[in-house]
């Protein structure tokens, strides 16, 4: 690689359960006390300050999402809506001594967006590693690393991810983000949804004992509460630390809106009580694009594509904003071609994305499990008739219908395009469930292994959110050693699922195969939770199947 570099300057505009009611006083009230709970003990000054850290995203071969929130006064808390229009300056170098700046610009936060700003920097070096760092009023930031991605035509010999989902503030400490900042071998990390949660305090804790109290302490709604849950998530060392070491590349899931949520409402929204779904959904993601360093490509939502040279491109989608409600489960409904889990024009860009692309990889960002999960031991030729005659799934009996077995026409004409096109080394990567799975994803999981295999799917676990054994508050494991034979049983191409631990994975992507490396913590309730490897699986090239390896990267 070039060790010659640019140095443009430039200036950058900001781019842009329920069951009970929420009292409307709580649901409305910007209050000083949640608002400051938002910064950390003794943040008040009168100087600007970075109370919540710096981050990258979005890496492009060019250039990369740059992002900060400055705290210009005392009272400027996320979420209040006040403090003064403040002047942020960035500056990019290759090395952290920033001896040798590549670029620099500034842009001016203001309390319209909450004081947060974005730098999307261009004209970089593919593949290298660069520095960079906010000033404001003679405060600089901590200095941070990111990385831009390989040239597009770069034949490119390894990629490493990590991957996380699910951090839920009160249910435990992000230990999870703690040990993969120490790993300094990342390219960047996957986000793949609920990096924040909507919960009043208490509502969904760890096996319902808040371990910490996020703010504000009730359920958010509003604009102001979005931001302020945001900047509390933000304030949180491990979270700092991993976005100081490598760029994020995130999507989001429900709990960045509320749970459960579809295009027109959430299990947890009252319509009315709690306003209007269409502005509490504005909210929402006003909030997240604000405060998280995401690159919309299309307005209001995170279905986008980035490339890595020849080896990989990841597409990533956004499950919640074009999805028809949830059926309930067990309905045939979820068999009807009517209803979308992606919407029309978002399926039909992964199909041609997919189709398109000459990568040797082709990633799929995930926010819930894309393979079937079914429980029952009837043969296809029996469950396909019962199915239909007791107006059940004709894929078999779905558990959980917010998954894509609750829409299973877009799964079908997925699955069926990667087979009739030939297109192979599809990987997805996938969160929500809050526990980990190695899968293949048949065509017809009725008749799997016959069937083939037109993907392979790698679920990982929860970096705190409740897991089987957390719910029904059991020793970790117990459910685990029950469970997993009878889900595996009935889902045969299910390799590998673990319903109870809490972690973590490392995504290591050669032109061979992409191996998943799944970690745990020792506690997610303890601040020094350590970490240690679980197991591995990985997808060979051309197989379209998942295969258990014994050793992690």
């Amino acid at each position: 690689m070039t060790s010659r570099y640019r140095a443009p300057e430039s200036v950058n505009s900001p781019s842009p359960r329920r069951r009970t009611v929420v009292k409307a006083a709580a649901a409305t009230a910007v209050l000083a006390g949640p608002l400051i709970a938002a910064l950390p003990a003794g943040a008040a000054t009168e100087t600007p300050s970075f109370l919540h850290g710096v981050a990258s995203g979005d890496p492009l071969p060019d250039g990369v999402l740059l992002w900060t929130r400055v705290t210009p006064t005392a009272e400027a808390v996320p979420g209040s809506g006040l403090g003064p229009d403040t002047e942020v300056s960035w500056t990019v170098a290759t090395d952290k001594a920033f001896t040798n700046v590549v670029s620099r610009g500034s842009l001016t936060a203001t309390a319209a967006s909450d004081h947060t700003v974005k730098a999307d920097i261009r004209g970089l070096a593919p593949a290298t590693d660069y520095w960079f760092r906010f000033s404001a009023g003679g405060t600089d930031s901590p200095a941070a690393r990111t990385r831009t991605a390989p040239a597009a035509d770069a034949t490119v010999s390894g990629l490493r991810f990590g991957v996380v989902t699910c951090a839920n503030w009160e249910a435990g400490y992000f230990s999870s983000y703690r040990h993969l900042a120490a790993r300094n071998d990342l390219d960047a990390w996957l986000h793949l949804g609920d990096y924040i949660y909507e919960y009043k305090s208490g509502e969904y804790a760890a096996r319902g004992t808040v371990v910490r109290p996020h703010a504000p302490l009730n359920e958010i709604i509003t604009l102001a509460d979005y931001r302020t849950r945001h900047g509390k998530y933000k304030t949180d060392p491990d979270l700092q630390a991993l976005h100081t070491k490598a760029p994020v590349i995130a999507i989001w899931d429900d709990h960045e809106f509320a749970d459960n949520a579809w295009s027109g409402g959430a299990v947890n929204h009252t319509e009315g009580a709690e306003g209007t779904w269409t502005a509490r959904q504005a909210a929402a993601k006003q909030a997240y694009f604000e405060w998280m360093p995401v690159r919309p490509a299309i307005a209001g939502t995170t279905y986008r594509r980035l490339r890595f040279g020849k080896l990989a491109d990841l597409s990533l989608l956004d499950l919640r904003s074009f999805r028809s409600q949830q059926a309930s489960s067990g309905s045939g409904s979820v068999d009807d071609p009517d209803r979308t889990i992606t919407g029309r024009a978002q399926l039909d860009w992964l199909k041609a994305g997919l189709k398109a692309s000459d990568t040797k990889w082709r990633l799929v960002g995930n926010s819930v499990m894309i393979a079937p999960f079914v429980i029952g031991s009837l043969t296809a030729d029996l469950l396909k008739p019962l199915a239909k005659l007791l107006d059940l799934p004709e894929d078999g009996i779905g558990v959980n219908t917010d998954q894509w077995d609750g829409y299973t026409d877009d799964r079908r004409e997925l699955l069926a395009h990667l087979r009739s096109n030939a297109i192979g080394n599809t990987v997805f990567l996938t969160g929500d469930i809050h526990m980990s799975w190695a899968n293949d994803v048949p065509v017809d999981a009725g008749t799997y292994p016959l069937s083939p295999s037109a993907a392979t799917e790698f679920v990982i676990t929860s970096v705190t959110s409740d897991n089987l054994d957390d719910i029904v508050k059991v020793p970790e494991g117990t459910v685990s050693a029950l469970a997993a034979p009878v889900i595996q049983l009935a889902n045969r191409h299910v390799h590998w699922v673990d319903t109870d631990r809490h972690g973590y994975g490392v995504l290591d992507i050669t032109a061979d195969r992409a191996q998943m490396d799944y970690y745990v913590l020792s506690d997610r309730t303890s601040a020094t939770a350590t970490s240690s490897w679980e197991r591995s699986y990985r997808t060979r090239s051309g197989t379209q199947k998942v295969e258990r390896t014994y050793d992690p990267v």
